[in-house]
């Protein structure tokens, strides 16, 4: 009976594929405010007078605003539902750029890039909830393919910027682009709605290589269970060495004078290395996604994170010689993206997805936590030691170490925790902290697929 009604109520324009595929315009659109930010290093430090140091400052704080407010947006998504907070920050995504084009000093740079920073965690939040929620059954391709939006959205938008900044200056590319990226979000944000309560997919099995809790947890509950600080730990360490790549990547390439090298198609070994990333940052994000649906979340984080690690030391030994820099470059995005499919599935699938939204907002918070350290510290230490070689053996340290603690430490306690949790020993109903109210029993109901 439960099942008939939720059928009958369940809106007839919601189609979980067009809630997937609105999440991708939403999430290629926002893409620009962290992987086009390189193309505009230079031309702040001319423009603003400023350090690299200190206009990394701007990356950070936006890093740090996209991360750590994500929980409180991802709160108020999975009560008010994502259209209307995914629409605010489209707006916000808007302003962020249109107030950094017309930006006179480093402060005023700061505040609105971490404006368009609680925009895009706005849109990268209620974007990969949603997803959680609507692919129970595809969780980590799907959510791979949402997030893969995200590393691919700059790789037909970087030329044209860069061109731009040339013709321009940055100041009009931020303006421009700005307002594109704005329209788009929210107009995406208009097609974006959570399934209904109690939905599920028809004849829903999880795969045998993956567990997953069917209790929902609060953010209190879940961070009550020791497997959240083992996956935060490790999504920290393994993010610190895609950001610092993502951050300094035109830097390093002049550092080793491979910058202005002409590689192929009439495009810089920086330039051609930008656009390459971002297609393989996005492909690797649902190949992954789809490899941990198959061969669990542990597996697939244990391979990936020791492939990225080898792939920064090649890069490192080969790094002066531009084709090289371009392909090796790309080898490590390849291994690094997958943290934004592996991680928010993991979270799902072990904390529930009533509040998943919620949940890796919170998880998601890692990456602010590694940018503090890949951005200005890692171009500070770089000055410091006058070589980027410290950064680069920290950054293969971090992910040999996230390696190990997938394998060995998360892969059982993430078995304890399902398992406890399907068993009845995580309670349901308990009550959180003020202003989370008390779970209901999850109600499985099946609907269209």
């Amino acid at each position: 009976m439960a099942s008939a009604t939720a059928a009958v109520n369940e809106p007839k324009i919601v189609n979980r594929w067009i809630q997937m595929l609105a999440c991708i315009i939403a999430m290629m659109a926002i893409a620009n405010l962290q992987y086009a930010w390189t193309l505009f290093t230079k031309p702040l430090t001319a423009g603003l007078h400023a350090t690299l140091a200190a206009v990394q400052i701007a990356f950070a704080a936006f890093i740090f605003c996209e991360t750590w407010l994500v929980p409180f947006e991802g709160y108020l998504i999975d009560l008010l539902g994502p259209r209307l907070v995914i629409g605010i920050g489209g707006l916000l995504v808007g302003a962020g750029w249109i107030g950094s084009g017309y930006a006179t000093t480093a402060t005023g740079l700061y505040i609105w890039y971490a404006i368009g920073g609680i925009g895009a965690g706005a849109v990268y939040g209620g974007c990969t909830g949603n997803v959680l929620k609507w692919f129970p059954d595809h969780r980590g391709l799907c959510a791979g393919v949402v997030s893969g939006a995200y590393g691919i959205g700059t790789a037909v938008t970087v030329a044209p910027i860069e061109d731009m900044i040339k013709a321009s200056g940055y100041q009009h590319a931020f303006i421009f682009w700005g307002i594109v990226q704005g329209i788009i979000v929210t107009l995406a944000a208009m097609f974006i709605v959570a399934p209904p309560k109690g939905w599920m997919p028809k004849n829903f099995k999880p795969a045998a290589k993956v567990r997953q809790s069917m209790v929902d947890m609060t953010w209190w509950e879940m961070l009550h269970q020791p497997s959240f600080y083992v996956i935060y730990v490790m999504m920290t360490l393994v993010a610190f060495g895609g950001l610092v790549v993502t951050a300094q990547l035109k830097e390093i390439a002049g550092f080793y004078n491979v910058d202005r090298v002409i590689v192929a198609w009439g495009l810089s070994a920086s330039i051609l290395a930008i656009q390459l990333n971002r297609i393989v940052n996005g492909v690797t994000r649902p190949l992954w996604g789809w490899i941990s649906d198959h061969i669990g979340r542990e597996n697939a984080m244990f391979s990936a994170f020791l492939i990225e690690g080898f792939a920064i030391w090649a890069w490192l030994q080969t790094i002066s010689r531009p084709v090289m820099f371009v392909l090796l470059s790309s080898l490590v995005f390849f291994a690094w993206g997958e943290i934004f499919s592996l991680f928010p599935s993991i979270t799902a699938d072990l904390f529930g997805r009533r509040w998943a939204t919620t949940n890796y907002g919170i998880v998601y918070t890692s990456k602010g936590t590694a940018s503090i350290f890949s951005a200005p510290v890692a171009a500070y230490v770089m000055l410091k030691t006058g070589s980027w070689v410290p950064v680069f053996y920290v950054m293969i340290a971090c992910d040999v170490i996230a390696a190990l603690m997938a394998l060995f430490w998360l892969k059982p306690l993430a078995r304890r925790c399902a398992d406890e949790s399907n068993s009845g020993l995580v309670g349901v109903g308990a009550q959180g902290p003020p202003g989370i109210a008390a779970k209901e029993p999850p109600v499985k109901v099946r609907g269209a697929a």
